[in-house]
């Protein structure tokens, strides 16, 4: 009787006490929950510099350990503004955190570094910013006929010639519908009509060539000629002749060329401090970088360049028709496929160029036009180097040499002497000290611009800068005003000279791989664009004519802003 009145009691109890064990694990769960949910909110402080795409699992996870501890005392009040997040099942949290988990699989896989690192400034990039300033989009001459270097001729302007003597060399005769002659195996048939458009690119680039600068920076052609250099099928190799180091002439079934310039070292290996500058290395990385440099500086003076991945004996053993190439092909004794060619420098089996262990990084540059078509001339630098161990150059002996100079033609007259030292300028900025030589085209005269042409020597050193190079400047005292401006713009944060520099290295093929220049080279950069800056600071101080100005045309106040004026 006791137990029949006992036993509804006690069940009742244990049935009491299971409800309240299953509602405390409840609560605990929901609890758990709610504070899982807040930690995978981002802070919604202002001050956060990580982009937020997606209110719920696209933000980005790199948060550092010195972020989490500062937010973890806004995790209360969030949880608070964020009630709807409560309302997620564990199932979902599951989900999301594996989306999340692969999002940050798949960017690992992405290249990083400095080549990738895009500088902002007020929405955009620094180097559109730069080439969106004023001082970049200067109206220039109006170009005459005769300002430019090569000229179609059409069936009418034929007719019209007096003579094939008053046609000139520079003229190339488009008829209405010109089919390539060419029954070389492995060239494609080109027919080519009045219309600029169904030139290949490097015609168009060579039709773009005038007076005053070797490509317009805005032309839509530059962008196909880098890529057509990058990808285009390789028809034949040869060696180019001439120069100190191996160079090879490549061929492309579009009947156009490429100079190709082998990697030979790594990228971040500097020239050994006891090698004369005339014994050192032609890099494929200084040739890119000085083209994008020489473009940053507002020049246009090189022919462009471009980076491409080649295979060794695909591209050049089994293309090449040169015996003096084709011969020095080997196997090394790690299996990479080598050759070294015939040159006057490091052509040997202990300097060869070798694949890895058949690809191999280049630079490719487009070729200008045929000396036939455009004749070029060579000018011998007068700041030249003794290329001795042992002597110095006149200037070198000589603090007053300029003087000199400035009364030989044709630095006598004209742009001629600013034209130089715009060159040396470039020159400092990349420490190159191999400019023996320059080149302009014949038909233009003395007034037209340099051709900043063979820049495989430059950025060797990064932990020193060679003042030397910089004695044109030094000693004439002279500079333009469109370059000076130019130099003082690159000196400001917003632009600044490496910033922009990696950028534009960025967009080259090759800095998938790895940055094109070192974080060390990019910094010397800055470093030696303000000694240039002080060395005309120098001479404003000693001198009242310094300032070649180029710019009289134009709004000043539309050109500068108050850090860039004089």
């Amino acid at each position: 009787m006791v137990r029949r009145n006992r036993g509804p009691s006690t069940r009742s109890i244990y049935l009491g006490l299971a409800c309240l064990s299953l509602a405390l694990h409840l609560l605990l769960a929901v609890f758990c929950l709610s504070v899982l949910q807040t930690t995978c909110v981002l802070p919604t402080s202002s001050s956060s510099s990580i982009p937020r795409t997606d209110s719920r699992h696209n933000e980005s996870v790199s948060h550092t350990a010195s972020s989490s501890t500062a937010s973890s005392s806004d995790k209360l009040p969030e949880r608070t503004q964020n009630k709807e997040h409560r309302r997620l099942t564990a199932n979902t949290l599951h989900h999301e955190a594996d989306d999340t988990l692969r999002e940050v699989t798949e960017k690992a896989k992405e290249p990083t570094g400095a080549a990738k690192t895009i500088q902002k400034v007020k929405g955009e990039s620094k180097l559109e910013a730069l080439f969106e300033h004023p001082l970049y989009n200067l109206p220039g001459p109006e170009l005459q006929p005769d300002d430019w270097l090569l000229r179609l001729k059409n069936d009418e302007d034929i007719k019209d010639a007096e003579s094939e003597e008053e046609e000139g060399e520079d003229t190339i005769i488009i008829d209405s519908q010109w089919q390539s002659a060419s029954k070389e195996e492995g060239y494609d048939d080109m027919d080519w009509t009045s219309d600029v458009e169904t030139y290949p690119p490097w015609l168009r680039f060579h039709l773009g060539i005038s007076r005053w600068e070797l490509y317009n920076r805005k032309d839509p052609n530059l962008a196909q000629l880098t890529h057509y250099l990058a990808t285009q099928r390789i028809l034949g190799a040869v060696q180019k002749t001439g120069g100190t180091q191996l160079k090879l002439l490549i061929s492309f079934p579009n009947h156009g060329q490429a100079l190709l310039k082998p990697m030979k070292q790594s990228r971040d290996t500097e020239t050994d401090v006891n090698l004369f500058y005339f014994s050192d290395f032609e890099r494929h990385n200084a040739e890119i970088s000085a083209f994008h440099l020489d473009r940053l500086l507002g020049f246009n003076r090189i022919p462009p360049v471009v980076g491409r991945l080649m295979n060794v004996t695909a591209d050049i053993r089994e293309k090449t028709t040169d015996h003096k190439v084709s011969r020095t092909f080997f196997t090394s004794p790690a299996g990479n496929v080598c050759f070294y060619g015939q040159c006057e420098y490091y052509c040997s089996t202990e300097h060869p160029v070798c694949g890895r262990p058949h690809l191999l990084e280049v630079s490719l540059a487009a070729i200008l036009p045929d000396l036939s078509l455009a004749p070029r001339r060579s000018w011998r630098s007068p700041w030249r180097r003794s290329y001795s161990r042992t002597k110095l150059a006149q200037w070198e002996k000589n603090p007053n040499y300029c003087d000199s100079v400035k009364q030989t033609p044709p630095y006598s007259q004209g742009t001629r002497l600013v034209d130089l030292i715009d060159m040396a300028v470039l020159d400092f900025l990349m420490s190159n000290m191999d400019r023996h030589h320059y080149e302009t085209f014949e038909k233009f005269g003395n007034e037209t611009f340099l051709l900043h042409l063979d820049n495989g020597r430059a950025f060797g050193r990064h932990s020193q800068d060679e003042p030397s190079i910089l004695a044109p400047l030094q000693q004439c005292c002279r500079i333009r005003r469109s370059t000076l401006l130019r130099l003082r713009l690159l000196a400001l944060p917003d632009f600044r000279l490496s910033d922009v520099m990696r950028e534009s290295l960025a967009q080259d093929p090759l800095a998938d791989a790895a940055p094109l220049l070192s974080e060390a080279h990019l910094s010397a950069l800055d470093r030696r664009l303000a000694a240039v800056l002080q060395v005309v600071h120098t001479c404003q101080e000693k001198h009242t004519d310094v300032i070649h100005d180029d710019l009289d045309r134009y709004d000043q106040d539309s050109l500068t802003d108050r850090n860039t004026k004089q």
